[in-house]
Parts: structure tokens; C-alpha cells; sequence
């Protein structure tokens, strides 16, 4: 058995090779079919048009040939690249903040330690990549600057594209426009969609709701890293690329998707918690395990499990629980 992922994740001490082989060759099947499919629809091209079909391709999963392709085109970062020549080569050229630069080298060790390819010995060592698309973002986006949690993606997106400067307009896709606000220095976007999330649980689980009330847990507690981090380090890789195709193509709600399907899924669990570290616990416990292995079918279950979802529903629960914030201050 490989030790190591084909992403460059070392496998950990407990790893079910058994079931993950019994999960593989099932969806591999899957992934050679997607392939065909994939290729006809492209014929060679780049540029797809946003329809129908493609948005259910895309929930269907991207091959990993096309992966890095099919994101650039959808979020408008293969846009801005060519609208933009040059211009991630000059923020490297151009003066540099150097605390900014301090903070990115700190956090340079601490982003996989158990990923070969971002070690230090590694060659060619990502490393050097991840710091040049960090700084030059940082440079890019000053209100912004850099924010733990920004490394990871990053790294992501480098490990997908293999491509310095494509990674740095995909995390500009991610940052400056998918995502509201959440790696500004006051985070406000970050804080209201977890108090959304909260308030998407009371309407669809609303018992799980109720617990964490009577229990007094905050859902930045138990979901802070969820969104910060795009379920990096928190669900298998093949499970988040598959999130991030369908966050890539239909934007930020398919976090509270994927949310609200893992709370679901496990309400029974989570009910059986009687006290406050009982509850963190559970909630560290439901991302783990064959449900969230198997990529394909979690997929189907988070346009099914959540029911109706729409983004004018999210957007008004975002200006309350906005506003709600900002009072607290």
C-alpha cells in the first residue's frame, strides 16, 4: 500500500487502506467515464460556456486533467489573468511590506507538514511557490494582506495547477469574489456565515440547534476551521476538490451544503452528546469515516440532504446576522 496520496499527503497511522481500496476501485469507474465525458464537452478547447450541463458536469466532478482548466474558466480567473499580462510578475518585482513578508515565511513550515512535496528536501519544494503566491496576493490585496488559512488554500490550488500564477488568480477568484469577506483583519464575513449556518440548522435541524443552545456551544467553535480552511485537513483531499469544483462553478453556498448535509447526516450522533466537550468532540468525529470517503455519493447528498437551499434565502440571513454582529460590536 502507498503511504503516501497521489497529492503527496502521507497517509496516517490508521488509514483504511481496506475500505479506501473497496471506495477506489468503485470510483475509478466513475472518474474514466466522467473523463470521456469531459473530453467531448471540451474537444480541445478552453473556454466552456456556464449552462445547464455544465453546472451538472461539474457537481459530477471534474477530472484532474481538467480540474486547474475548468476552475480558471469558471471563476473568471482566465479572465482577469489575460486582461492582466504580466501583472502577478510585477507585485513579485515590486517593494515589498515586510511584515507582511514575515508573517507568510512564519507560517511557511506550518502549511502540510505532511505533504512531501511542501518539504523542505522536496524538489522541486513548493514551498518556494506557495511563498511567491502569497506575497504577491498580499501585495495584490492590501485590505486583506495575508491571513492564516489563506496558506492552505493556497497550497491546494498550487498541488491542482502546478502553475504559480494561475494559483494566484484563482485565490483572487476565491478571495475577492466567492467568498465574502472572510479573511479581512475584522473576518466579519467568516463570523456571519457561521451565525447563518447557525440559523440554516434551526430551520433543517433544528434539534441539533436546540442542543447547542441548551449546551451553550458557539458554532465558531465547531465550525470556524469548515470555513476558513474550505474543509482542508478536515475531509479527505478527493472530497474537498470535489467541494471546491462545485464552490468554483456555484459559489458560496455550497459550504452551507456541505455543512448542514454532515450535520444531518449525523443527527442521531451528534444527539448523543450530554455535554459541552462531548459536543466539540462529535463534530470532529462526523467528518471523519466512509461517508465522507466516498466523494461521489457525498456529492449527490448535499443537493439532496439539505433540501432547498437558495442563495436569496442566504443572503437575507446573511444582512441579519450581519447586522446582528455589528450591533455587538
Amino acid at each position: 500500500f502507498c503511504r503516501v496520496d497521489p497529492y503527496g499527503f502521507e497517509r496516517p497511522e490508521d488509514f483504511d487502506y481496506a475500505s479506501y481500496e473497496a471506495f477506489f476501485s468503485r470510483y475509478l469507474v466513475v472518474l474514466t467515464r466522467r473523463a470521456i465525458k469531459w473530453s467531448k464537452l471540451l474537444k480541445g478547447n478552453k473556454s466552456i460556456q456556464k449552462s445547464l450541463k455544465v453546472k451538472r458536469y461539474i457537481r459530477k466532478g471534474i477530472p484532474n486533467e481538467h480540474r486547474a482548466l475548468i476552475w480558471m474558466i469558471v471563476s473568471g480567473a482566465q479572465t482577469n489573468m489575460e486582461q492582466n499580462p504580466g501583472y502577478y510578475h510585477r507585485l513579485l518585482e515590486g517593494e515589498k511590506n515586510d511584515k507582511l513578508v514575515e508573517a507568510i515565511k512564519t507560517d511557511m513550515n506550518r502549511t502540510f507538514p505532511d505533504n512531501v512535496k511542501f518539504r523542505k528536501t522536496a524538489d522541486p519544494c513548493l514551498q518556494h511557490t506557495l511563498y511567491n503566491v502569497l506575497v504577491a496576493y498580499g501585495h495584490h490585496n492590501k485590505a486583506v494582506g495575508y491571513c492564516q488559512g489563506m496558506n492552505f488554500i493556497a497550497g491546494y490550488l498550487i498541488l491542482i495547477t502546478k502553475n504559480e500564477e494561475e494559483s494566484f488568480w484563482l485565490l483572487d477568484a476565491l478571495i475577492g469574489r466567492i467568498l465574502p469577506d472572510y479573511y479581512s483583519p475584522a473576518m466579519l464575513g467568516l463570523k456571519t456565515d457561521q451565525e447563518v449556518l447557525g440559523e440554516l440548522v434551526k430551520m433543517k435541524v433544528p434539534a441539533v440547534a436546540e442542543l447547542m443552545e441548551r449546551h451553550g456551544v458557539m458554532w465558531t467553535l465547531v465550525v470556524s476551521r469548515w470555513f476558513i480552511c474550505l474543509f482542508i485537513d478536515i475531509l479527505p483531499v478527493e472530497t474537498v476538490l470535489r467541494i471546491w469544483d462545485c464552490l468554483f462553478y456555484e459559489g458560496s453556498k455550497i459550504i452551507f451544503r456541505v455543512a448542514l448535509t454532515l450535520i444531518k447526516q449525523h443527527q442521531a450522533f451528534i444527539l448523543e452528546a450530554t455535554n459541552f466537550p462531548d459536543i466539540c468532540d462529535k463534530f470532529k468525529q462526523i467528518t471523519k469515516g466512509t461517508f465522507v470517503t466516498e466523494c461521489h455519493s457525498f456529492m449527490q447528498k448535499i443537493f439532496t440532504d439539505p433540501g432547498s437551499l437558495s442563495m436569496a434565502t442566504i443572503n437575507k440571513l446573511r444582512e441579519t446576522c450581519r447586522e446582528k454582529l455589528l450591533s455587538q460590536g
